[in-house]
């Protein structure tokens, strides 16, 4: 029963959250100087004030701001995130189409700094006491990582992969007009997705290595580590379920927390690789005033975030059934 009380506050938060995120994003937005309508009536090369008014009342923009953001609060809850007027398209079907590759794309830099991470973390600090240079060099080499930025690391990796080297392409996430199936058409998506995802990752993964690295070296040091190795259990068994369960829960934390951030440098790394996903949505609808597009971007986005979020706080509540409800707040 205290299992699922805890799962049913933790998707009312949630709720409640997300609930947050659209009104505070509908307001900013809201609030942001430039008008849709005079700029469409501009693209259109019309000046007339009654066509921009025309426009106005169909894209709903000239009733009061508390009576715009109760109809679209009541079209959510209907799962309709409005229509982009500039694209000639519902907003969903919009989103629905990028999707897939920013989920992609976070997924596998997630993965891959959080793996990495761990395991050179652990690696580390299992290294300290007999081979302290291996210690060291994977500290100072994960705090050079942390000391590059996203931006730039992925236009390096461009300039030596992809125009020097001509190993892996650059833009893009397959083959333009290649007509590829089955394997073929895999390992060209992974050639496409190395360098965004290795872009991604490397600032995480930084991260993830010092962390797993500290919570390791302390949980190391704890009596019932000492008492397991007393009682002459296995070195796998102690790794596993005594050393690295514990030392995963700071790391899971903290993935939840940083994966906004995540979300964000996505954003950004996929317009420097032309990469398929809502970034470059975003940036159009930012250019174009696409109030509609624009919201229903932050409100998936938040939604990822917050069901990200939920997951984390059970994923640790997993890792330490003493963690009760509300424990994390």
């Amino acid at each position: 029963m205290s299992d699922l009380l805890y799962v049913l506050s933790r998707l009312l938060r949630a709720v409640a959250m997300i609930l947050g995120v659209v009104v505070l994003c509908f307001v900013l937005v809201r609030l942001a100087p430039g008008d849709p309508a005079q700029l469409m009536a501009g693209d259109a090369g019309i000046d007339d004030p009654a066509y921009i008014a025309q426009l106005r009342q169909s894209m709903g923009l000239d009733r009061p701001l508390p009576e715009q953001l109760l109809a679209y609060v009541t079209g959510i809850a209907r799962l309709d995130l409005g229509y982009s007027y500039p694209n000639r398209a519902s907003v969903w079907s919009l989103i629905s189409e990028r999707l897939p590759a920013t989920l992609l794309l976070m997924g596998s830099a997630l993965l891959l700094a959080a793996t990495v991470g761990v395991l050179l973390g652990v690696v580390a600090a299992r290294s300290r006491q007999r081979r302290r240079w291996l210690d060291g060099l994977i500290a100072q080499g994960a705090l050079l990582l942390y000391a590059i930025p996203p931006f730039w690391l992925a236009m390096v990796l461009v300039l030596v992969f992809s125009v020097q080297l001509n190993w892996l392409p650059a833009f893009g996430m397959q083959e333009v007009g290649g007509q590829l199936h089955g394997w073929a058409l895999w390992r060209d998506s992974l050639a496409h997705l190395l360098l965004p995802c290795l872009s991604l990752s490397f600032l995480y993964l930084a991260m993830y290595v010092h962390l797993a690295r500290s919570a390791m070296l302390e949980v190391m040091a704890q009596d019932h580590v000492r008492t397991a190795y007393a009682k002459g259990l296995g070195y796998w068994r102690i790794l596993l379920a005594h050393q690295l369960r514990n030392a995963l829960l700071p790391v899971v934390t903290m993935v939840g927390l940083q994966f906004g951030q995540l979300a964000s440098s996505t954003l950004l790394i996929e317009v420097v690789y032309a990469w398929p996903g809502i970034g470059r949505l975003l940036y159009d609808a930012l250019s174009q005033r696409d109030y509609a597009l624009l919201l229903g971007v932050f409100l998936v986005i938040g939604t990822v975030v917050v069901v990200m979020n939920v997951l984390v706080d059970l994923l640790c509540r997993l890792l330490d059934p003493r963690i009760q409800a509300g424990a994390l707040y």
